[in-house]
């Protein structure tokens, strides 16, 4: 259980350090007056900072680490 916890930590801080974001494209209405509507698509950034992936990183490893030497 505990490795396995450990590898899904490195995996998912590697893929943040490499990918540091994400953008999206919601559409939003601008004016809804009856039968006209006129919508607007806005752009919405999402990004971790890196150090959040070097945690998850390095927590990964110390479990896998640990984990192994109370065999």
């Amino acid at each position: 259980m505990n490795r396995n916890l450990g590898i899904i930590l490195i995996v998912i801080g590697a893929i943040m350090l490499i990918w540091s974001g994400f953008t999206y494209t919601k559409k939003e209405k601008l004016i809804d007056a009856g039968p006209i509507q006129v919508s607007v698509d806005k752009k919405h950034d999402v990004t971790w900072p890196p150090y959040l992936g070097t945690i998850l990183l390095v927590g990964g490893l110390v479990i896998i680490i640990t984990g192994n030497k109370k065999r």
